[in-house]
Formats: C-alpha cells, structure tokens, sequence
C-alpha cells in the first residue's frame, strides 16, 4: 500500500481505492517513451486518468429480464422510429412549386422496372432467456459510539390546546381584516366604477353639445356667406342698373337736339320723302309722259299720212 493512499474492501465485497488529493501537474516536456524505466516518484501525469494508481468504478450492468425485454412490436416501432429519423435528417428534394409534381427517373445504365409493392418477409429468432444478477443489498453503516436519551418533563413539549388559540385567533383575526380590506376594495372599485360611468355620460353629453353646438355654428356661418353673397349680387345688380339708367338719360339728354338735325338734315338730303308724291314721281309721270309720247307719235304719224293723202288727191286732180 501507498504511503499516501489506501485501499479497503466493503462489506459487500467491492474494492474501494482513496488517495489524499493533490493538484496535477502538467509536464512542458515530450512524452518519455513507456519502455524507459522511471521511477514512479519521480514521474508526473498531465491526465489524472493515466496515474495507475487511480482505479475506475463502472457501472454495475444488470441482465433485463423476459418481462423487461421488449416485445417485437415495441422493436420494431422502434426500428421504423428510427428509420425515419434518419430519412428526415437527410437533405430531400426541395418541395415542387405550384402547380408542378415530382417524377421519379431512373439515371442508371439499366433500366429497372420500379414497383410500388415492396416485397418484405418476417423474420424471428427467440434467445434464452438469462438469469437476473440479485440486486446488491442496501448498505448499512455499522453502528459506532455510545447511546444518549434526553429526559423531557411535563410542559415542555407543545401544547396543542393552549398554544394554538393565540395561533387560531391570529389567523382568525387576519382572515377578517383580509376580508374587510377585499369588501373595502370592492366597494371602492364600485364607487370608481360608478364615478367613471357617470364620467363617461357627462362627457358623451358633453361631447353630444359640442357636436350640436359647432353644427349650428356651421349653419350661421353658411347662412351668413349665402346672405353676404345675396347681399353683394344686390348690390352689384342695383349699381348696374344704376349704371343704365344714368346711361340712359345721358343718351337721352345728348341726342335730344340731335335727332331734330340729323332728322332735318336727313329729309333735306332726300332721305325722308312722302310715298304718295314719291310714288307719283317715280311711276305716274313716267307712265303719263311715256303715254302723252305715244299719243303724239300716233298723231303725227297720222297727220303725216293724212297730208300724204291730200297730196296725191290734189295731184291727180290738177
């Protein structure tokens, strides 16, 4: 045994290894070749797990029983689990957009007819059964040092009927006040609540006025450009009219002694004649002198022929 460790067996028969702790100690230098004897004092380990001195407890394994042993359809639910666990962390092909599918193709030199029925068979095999390793009995120190009791009177302990009251009462006491203060709130809720509805109507009334009053502003103020526009096309309509009549007597006053002249100058000009003079001027002298015309051409024409005849007569009578 080790000066500065020790080993024991327990009463169950498991080795148990202790060593006084100490820090490791890393080694700057190349690794020493194993074949190389040192001296074990003189030589330091850079993993706690390479100190030989160090001995590993592995866990006890137990043999499943029969009725622990899964059965075939948990194992092979477990298999397909994990099947498709393995599929799923595999990269895929990306979903096809809309509209379009997926088609498998075959890319070998042959070409293989591809069905999908696969053909699968069941196969089974039944193993022995193996006998379950006891389970390692609890471990209980052994017992060391000396007994002791301890002498309790009359009154010490606790006392359920005389302690509990001041207990109770506080209890009580603090259930009460807790539901006078949850009353309390209530009714304080209520009252804010009854207070913030009665708010609320006020203002909705308030609102309401407000709305009423600025929709009768808005119709005084439209009421009031309509008449100051009426107003303005008065006024504009009584300055026209103004506008003409004075127009019209300083047209009236300016051709008063006008007219009289151009009138007079106008029927001196000819422009103004009487129809009935006109008339006979223009058709009955014409008419009566082409006619007076005529007459006379007739009866020179007629004296001409008649002396023509009194001629010859005379003639032939001499």
């Amino acid at each position: 045994m080790d000066r500065v460790s020790q080993s024991r067996v327990d009463p169950n028969g498991l080795y148990i290894f202790s060593s006084r702790p100490r820090p490791v100690e890393s080694c700057s230098k190349p690794k020493e070749t194993p074949l190389r004897p040192v001296i074990l004092s003189q030589r330091h380990y850079d993993n706690i797990m390479d100190d030989r001195r160090v001995v590993r407890r592995h866990a006890q394994h137990t043999i499943p029983t029969k009725a622990q042993q899964p059965s075939a359809g948990i194992r092979r639910q477990a298999a397909i689990a994990r099947k498709q666990a393995i599929v799923q962390a595999e990269p895929g092909t990306p979903k096809p957009l809309q509209g379009r599918l997926h088609t498998n193709v075959q890319t070998e030199l042959y070409l293989e007819e591809l069905s999908d029925v696969i053909t699968t068979t069941d196969i089974e095999c039944q193993t022995d059964d193996f006998i379950d390793r006891p389970q390692t009995p609890l471990y209980i120190p052994t017992k060391s040092g000396k007994d002791a009791e301890t002498q309790i009177e009359d009154g010490e302990l606790f006392d359920f009927d005389s302690e509990v009251q001041p207990v109770l009462e506080f209890l009580v006491g603090k259930t009460i006040e807790q539901s006078l203060l949850e009353v309390l709130e209530e009714e304080e809720l209520a009252t804010l609540k009854a207070q913030q509805r009665a708010f609320r109507e006020l203002r909705n009334n308030e609102l309401a006025e407000v709305q009423r009053l600025q929709e009768q502003e808005r119709r005084r103020k439209e009421e009031k450009e309509r008449r100051i526009a009426q107003q303005r096309e008065r006024l504009r309509m009584e300055k026209e009219t103004i506008e003409k009549i004075t127009a019209r007597a300083f047209s009236q006053q300016y051709l008063a002694g006008l007219l009289p002249a151009v009138f007079s100058s106008l029927r001196r000009d000819g422009f103004f004649y009487d129809p009935v003079e006109r008339d006979i001027e223009m058709n009955f002298m014409p008419w009566l002198m082409a006619e007076v015309h005529s007459r006379l051409e007739e009866r020179n024409s007629m004296r001409s022929l008649l002396d023509t005849m009194i001629s010859e007569v005379s003639g032939k009578n001499l």
